[in-house]
């Protein structure tokens, strides 16, 4: 590539070799891997299936409290148990009115988000 440059009022021609930058290649992008390069299989996490009148963790942590037990009457907006997430509880309330079926976690479980905690009956 030729250039003109002046100098101090003084032109001058140039002659300039450039050099063409390389261009990395693009390589395959992986979101939420590990140290390993490959695409894996998706996982899946181990969640029991739920009844349709069941209550469900809206988070994932351990059970702190259970406050019901089942053939317990309970109202609407009634507290069933307490969550335990990062030092942070969360309670779990009824959606309506009904009776307790089955609890299915006890104390101190470790729960995962959308896991049915209570049947309703």
């Amino acid at each position: 590539m030729k250039l003109k440059v002046t100098v101090n009022g003084i032109p001058y021609d140039i002659e300039v070799d450039v050099e063409e930058p390389e261009h990395a290649a693009l390589s395959q992008i992986v979101i939420g891997g590990g140290s390993s390069s490959t695409v894996s299989a998706p996982t899946t996490a181990s969640v029991r299936g739920t009844h349709s009148n069941a209550v469900v963790a809206p988070l994932a942590g351990s059970v702190a409290r259970i406050l019901v037990e089942e053939g317990q009457e309970i109202a609407d907006g009634e507290v069933l148990c307490v969550l335990e997430a990062m030092k942070m509880e969360t309670e779990i309330t009824a959606p309506k009115a009904g009776t307790v079926g089955r609890i299915l976690v006890d104390k101190g479980e470790a729960v995962q988000g959308g896991q049915a905690l209570i049947e309703l009956a």
